[in-house]
């Protein structure tokens, strides 16, 4: 194995580029005896000497051409981690990645991320959708920069903070009886039929935990992966369902779907910003998450 360091390579590139000592001297504000000595023990860890010397010029050898077009593919590659770096230190700059559950936290990150990137439009943003499952993988697998999602599971090593308020509705077709009805007991869900997220949803996880603290059983229904179906399947009539009430507001304004008054609801839920407690946020990524906490009290207040 050659044992050649990256300041050799420098001396040596800058010389064979200038085809001058004394040019790659004062370019690398050494003296010509450094800069000759660097270039001697390059020759003795190859074992070939890469330049000749022909009246007062200097040629390369063959195998300094060699040398000197991986020198240059180094020196370029420097020049890029340079670069990058650079934009990790700057907040308008580099590139981010963002994962968003399915429901309330895809359609508020796109807002978010469209309001983000007005304010820094040299900053590529790549959203990727998807379960609550697959997005705590990302995470775990240090896939994605940050996350929106509802409260995350403890004890995955995971910094969380509240940036909004995330209530969960019971909803009905407009038609429904209950639709008409004020301050309806829980018990009277207990008749119904309710449209189901697929396990692991962070919805169907908090509606099983809240009836099953009020110890109100529920039916059932047709089990379905996102809450455009469920909206869809509510307002066809094949039942109720409990929902994020950020994701029904068309719905609500042209009347396809209702809202009933149940006691106790809606579920006070919220929205996090997360990401590995071990991460080193870019600037980029750090100016993100601070665009959802500037100005939320949520972040102040420990929300569980």
């Amino acid at each position: 194995m050659l044992h050649l360091t990256l300041r050799q390579l420098l001396v040596f590139e800058s010389t064979a580029r200038n085809l001058s000592f004394s040019r790659a001297a004062e370019e690398l504000h050494l003296t010509q005896p450094g800069v000759s000595t660097q270039l001697k023990n390059l020759e003795e860890r190859i074992g070939m000497p890469l330049f000749e010397q022909m009246g007062r010029r200097i040629f390369l050898t063959e195998a300094g051409r060699e040398v000197f077009n991986h020198a240059r593919a180094i020196q370029q590659q420097l020049t890029f981690l340079e670069h990058s770096i650079d934009q990790l230190r700057d907040t308008k700059q580099g590139k981010i990645k963002i994962s968003a559950v399915t429901g309330t936290a895809s359609h508020l990150a796109l807002q978010l991320i469209a309001k983000y990137a007005h304010a820094f439009p040299g900053v590529r943003v790549n959203l990727n959708v998807a379960n609550r499952e697959s997005v705590l993988n990302e995470l775990a697998s240090n896939e994605t920069d940050l996350a929106i999602m509802g409260q995350p599971p403890e004890g995955l090593g995971l910094a969380a903070k509240p940036f909004m308020k995330n209530p969960l509705v019971v909803i009905a077709p407009p038609d429904h009886p209950l639709a008409r009805q004020r301050g309806i007991p829980l018990s009277a869900l207990e008749d119904e039929i309710f449209l189901m997220r697929e396990p692991g949803s962070g919805t169907r996880l908090a509606m099983e935990r809240f009836f099953a603290e009020h110890r109100v059983t529920f039916r059932p229904g047709m089990e379905v992966s996102s809450n455009e179906a469920v909206k869809c399947g509510v307002h066809a009539g094949m039942g109720l369902s409990v929902v994020p009430l950020q994701t029904i507001m068309p719905e609500l304004e042209t009347l396809r779907i209702r809202v009933l008054d149940v006691e106790r609801f809606p579920i006070v839920r919220h929205l996090y910003v997360v990401h590995r407690e071990s991460k080193h946020l870019s600037a980029a990524a750090g100016a993100f998450k601070d665009t959802l906490l500037a100005g939320s009290a949520l972040a102040n207040e420990g929300a569980t």
